[in-house]
């Protein structure tokens, strides 16, 4: 089965890694059909295992050749389609839309956080079939109330984020 792992916090904060060594521990850990999309720690990869099992091997890998608390999230091409079907904002060159993959349950979390954060006029956030989608206006990103809340330590290792059109790239270079 085809699958793509989301790494979370690879190239920020001092957690440089170069996706030709990830793509490697993959490899190295008996993934097939290894490829990198963007620099951002999208891997995607076939493998016969199941999710529980790659996970756990890929984030003990991970953390060993790169020395920090590998966490990422795996999703299959079937699960990434959905995830942009069900996308209920429409695209505009004015707005980001970020959809969030992580941990069951962790949607709940984050639309409680948005509910909670000031938003700009065209910030709106939606749970669609358990997955966050989060729509603000470019350039608000990391200054919007909400954006400041994902950092927050105890949602560290709950999810990660990704801006739509990189998970339309993910899913072309998939299919």
């Amino acid at each position: 089965m085809e699958y793509c792992a989301f790494l979370r916090g690879v190239n920020v904060k001092g957690t440089n890694m170069k996706m030709a060594d990830v793509c490697r521990v993959f490899e190295d850990t008996g993934m097939d059909k290894v490829s990198s999309v963007l620099a951002s720690g999208n891997i995607i990869f076939s493998s016969g295992d199941n999710t529980d099992n790659l996970k756990s091997i890929l984030e003990k890998a991970m953390s060993s050749r790169f020395n920090y608390d590998a966490s990422l999230f795996i999703l299959s091409e079937l699960q990434i389609a959905e995830l942009i079907k069900n996308n209920p904002y429409e695209q505009s060159n004015d707005l980001h839309i970020y959809i969030f993959i992580g941990n069951r349950g962790v949607e709940e979390i984050l639309l409680k956080e948005f509910q909670q954060s000031l938003k700009t006029e065209l910030e709106r956030g939606k749970i669609v079939k358990n997955a966050f989608y989060w729509q603000v206006p470019k350039g608000n990103t990391l200054d919007s109330t909400f954006g400041k809340v994902l950092g927050k330590k105890s949602l560290k290792d709950q999810f990660t984020s990704r801006n739509i059109n990189t998970i339309e790239k993910i899913l072309k270079k998939m299919s």
